[in-house]
């Protein structure tokens, strides 16, 4: 297990999206995330995970 954390941008490349949709996302709380200050940031682990069930929905 890791506890790698990752900025916005890192997210939008792995997503390959816009950091606009990623902000929408995160602010909607349909992509885990939490804010350090004014900066989200992402777990890597959780993000993969929530990539999986996104895949299991659809």
């Amino acid at each position: 297990m890791t506890d790698e954390i990752l900025t916005a941008d890192d997210v939008c490349k792995y997503l390959k999206i816009p950091r606009s949709t990623l902000y929408q996302l995160a602010k909607d709380k349909k992509i885990p995330a939490f804010k350090v200050g004014r900066h989200w940031r992402f777990k890597r682990e959780r993000v993969q995970d929530w990539v999986e069930r996104q895949e299991v929905l659809k």
